[in-house]
């Protein structure tokens, strides 16, 4: 089977953001996903940011990792991470490139995933599923070839807040931006029992979402389209929406902003996450410029998920 290649490297925190930024913005080496997670957990003081609501291990070093289809060329890559460099005043430590092949990083990213509880959702994999327990609504998703499992802070967050705020039966006009696995479309389908139009930037999330919902016995109820942003005009078609989720990252959230509103009813919520907390007061700053308030938070290790109103 082809390889997955990963590349690693580590950098401050202060400088993290750039180079994930440098990486995912790259035309080539065209890369599948990036992460960022602290080299050391734990080894870093804690300092406050402007809220007191936020306080990050800003002082450590994170590990910056990047996932490619092929081997990257090591021209190319070295000039995309010089870039951040220059950016930043930072040079890079630890870089190397090393390959994943594919039915290993599947199975690694199996191991150890226990279920999830989230508000009414209990997220599982197959390789979980004599443990179901009584009066959860399951959520079955499998770790492959898209992201959002369940397992992630962010989207339990997101899960917390459909669970709070919906319930069977009441009219619903929902749409998931950057669907992922399908996780979120799934939720809201099962628990309101409504239609629901997801989406994503990605063909194969598209099609993991639309294998998730047949799974989960919802697949007539979960639409799900490629598309960026609201480019799209099924997306424009199914508009205003009563609820919208978009767990995505903390710049496209915030580019997004003026359309968030503009495909909004007067009244409706949105729960936005895949935001660090030191970035939440950037979110909800443009979020508020659009006339969008908030509601509620929930911060959950380094990440918040937060819930707005138009």
């Amino acid at each position: 089977m082809t390889p997955l290649w990963k590349l690693s490297l580590v950098v401050p925190y202060e400088a993290a953001e750039a180079f994930s930024d440098a990486l995912e913005a790259a035309i080539w080496p065209e890369v599948l996903a990036v992460t960022t997670t602290e080299a050391e957990p734990g080894s870093s003081p804690l300092v406050k940011t402007a809220s007191d609501w936020n306080e990050v291990e800003a002082h450590g070093l994170w590990r910056i990792e990047a996932l490619y289809a092929e081997e990257p060329e090591e021209d190319a890559l070295r000039e995309t991470i010089a870039r951040a460099e220059k950016e930043t005043g930072t040079t890079a430590q630890g870089i190397h490139v090393d390959p994943v092949p594919d039915e290993d990083w599947v199975a690694r990213s199996l191991e150890g995933l226990e279920p999830v509880r989230a508000g009414r959702f209990f997220v599982y994999g197959s390789h979980d599923a004599a443990k179901l327990p009584s009066g959860a609504i399951p959520l079955l998703v499998d770790a492959g070839q898209a992201f959002g499992t369940g397992h992630h802070e962010t989207t339990a967050g997101c899960l917390e807040f459909i669970s709070e705020m919906l319930r069977p039966g009441v009219p619903l006009n929902a749409l998931d931006i950057g669907t992922g696995t399908g996780v979120l479309a799934i939720a809201i389908a099962k628990l309101a029992h409504v239609n629901v139009l997801a989406s994503d930037i990605d063909p194969v999330a598209v099609a993991v979402t639309k294998a998730n919902a047949r799974a989960n016995g919802v697949g007539p109820f979960v639409t799900a389209l490629t598309a960026k942003g609201f480019g799209h005009t099924g997306l424009a078609a199914r508009a205003p929406y009563d609820l919208i989720v978009a767990n995505i990252l903390a710049r496209p959230l915030v580019s997004l902003a003026p359309a968030f509103r503009a495909h909004m009813k007067p009244g409706g919520t949105l729960i936005l996450s895949g935001t660090l907390r030191s970035q939440e007061n950037m979110v909800a700053g443009a979020m508020r410029m659009q006339g969008l308030r908030l509601v509620s938070r929930k911060p959950k290790g380094d990440w918040v998920t937060l819930r707005m109103e138009r």
